[in-house]
């Protein structure tokens, strides 16, 4: 990209590292991101068979530290959070009052004592200002200390089933003993490191949070154990074929979770009043009209996103995200239906050019990893 193109554009601590690999560079969210490397099967396949790594130090990075910030998170999310213990994580949504998502995020909580709960959240980097000024204006009232660390602190996704067997030479912890969706801090390389058993690929993984010089040597060190550095290309062919929603294209304020099939994140039975509950009631009592759904193509054209799905020559819904998925050799797209056209096994068409293509709903993910 060049120099006058990408002006307006932040960069990642890791970036000089990027451009030192010959990554080839992409606007996106407002930054200047590596979209591949090597290339995007190969990287992808990396994932998939070993290990690779992502500059992720885009997204949004924010501390909560007070008393009673579970209770006062609690009506700013679906999900019940009263759940977590310290060391544990949930993915969820923030909602507007109609439903809408906002942004998915995950909250980590890092402590919860009768005197003092802390907590982690890391949300995506095209929503980090209107999160923060949403959360903000909900916690106006209440004692909870909001820190926005995004500048702060560096991220690393380290993914595929031998990422703890790599992530295991540089810390003394047992990565064993760390379960899914758990977090800790260790030193990493001799530097205090936030860690977290996620991520966006379908695959065993971590996501490692630390200070952008750490960051620089965890990067070099993981590069001298082979580690292939993957770009945003990889991440969006690993994320679609695990079925994972990309916020901004296949959910955003105009979509429910119900709607998304995120149903699992909403609690209405475990929880007391939170911002959109009574929109999610009306919908689920009425029933959605629409659905997220996973789609196949019968050839090889892909259905992207805008694309027109098609039954009996109408319109019945629009394609929010598609590829040519390298691990499972298809074409595969998600896309919103009308909810009886959502069934398993039902045939429809993808307007492509002008030309319709026959498509079928299927099971979601894709792709299930064996190391999962």
């Amino acid at each position: 990209m060049a120099d006058n193109q990408s002006s307006n554009l932040l960069r990642t601590p890791l970036f000089e590292l990027a451009q030192s690999q010959k990554a080839r560079f992409t606007a996106f969210s407002g930054w200047e991101m590596p979209v591949q490397y090597q290339g995007l099967k190969l990287e992808h396949q990396a994932v998939r068979s070993h290990v690779g790594m992502f500059d992720i130090s885009h997204m949004g990075k924010f501390t909560f530290e007070g008393q009673g910030l579970i209770d006062a998170w609690q009506t700013l999310v679906p999900s019940d959070l009263s759940r977590l213990k310290p060391g544990e994580a949930m993915y969820t949504v923030l909602l507007n009052a109609e439903g809408g998502i906002i942004d998915d995020i995950i909250f980590y909580l890092s402590s919860a004592t009768q005197s003092e709960q802390k907590a982690v959240v890391i949300v995506n980097a095209g929503t980090t200002d209107k999160d923060k000024n949403w959360i903000l204006s909900h916690l106006q009232d209440s004692s909870i200390v909001m820190k926005d660390i995004s500048r702060e602190q560096a991220l690393i996704a380290l993914q595929g089933s031998q990422a703890a067997t790599v992530l295991q030479t540089l810390v003394k912890e047992d990565l064993s003993k760390m379960k899914a969706f758990r977090h800790q801090t260790v030193d990493v390389n001799g530097e205090p490191a936030f860690i977290a058993r996620t991520g966006y690929t379908g695959e065993d993984g971590f996501e490692i949070m630390l200070a952008p010089e750490a960051a620089r040597e965890l990067w070099q060190s993981l590069l001298s154990a082979g580690v292939i550095p993957c770009g945003l290309g990889a991440r969006d062919t690993l994320r679609l074929e695990a079925a994972m929603s990309l916020y901004g294209q296949d959910i955003d304020e105009t979509t429910t979770p119900l709607e998304a099939s995120l149903g699992w994140v909403v609690h209405l039975q475990d929880k007391g009043d939170f911002i959109g509950r009574e929109s999610l009631e009306s919908q689920k009592a009425s029933g959605i009209k629409r659905r997220l759904v996973g789609i196949e193509m019968s050839g090889r054209h892909i259905a992207r996103h805008g694309y027109r799905v098609m039954y009996e020559g109408k319109t019945v819904g629009e394609v929010t995200s598609g590829t040519l998925a390298p691990t499972i050799e298809k074409a595969i797209a998600l896309a919103y239906v009308a909810k009886d056209l959502s069934k398993v096994g039902q045939a429809l068409e993808i307007e492509i050019r002008g030309k319709t293509h026959p498509a079928t709903v299927v099971k979601k993910p894709f792709y299930r990893s064996p190391h999962q």
